[in-house]
């Protein structure tokens, strides 16, 4: 089932703090699974990828130059994140 983006906040470079609308929250790095190519290309800008917002309609993040991912896509991203972590504290 499809999880909305709920909230998502910039932590530096192109890490994001993302919540779902289930509760799910954690921390992911972007920057190796973005290509800055095409509607992408403005956000290799540092400062310029900051300016994301979550979008209530498409349920995930968004930026003013029209880039967008998938919540699904996210979501996985978090969960595999804090897999990780788990295995790594262990």
């Amino acid at each position: 089932m499809l999880k909305d983006v709920v909230y998502a906040r910039p932590l530096g470079g192109y890490r994001v703090r993302l919540r779902f609308e289930d509760g799910l929250e954690g921390d992911i790095d972007l920057e190796s699974v973005i290509r800055f190519e095409g509607v992408f290309a403005p956000l290799e800008d540092p400062e310029r990828f900051t300016e994301l917002s979550v979008s209530p309609e498409l349920g995930t993040v968004t930026w003013a130059c029209g880039a967008d991912l998938a919540p699904e896509f996210l979501y996985d991203l978090v969960v595999a994140a804090a897999k990780t972590l788990a295995t790594s504290e262990s």
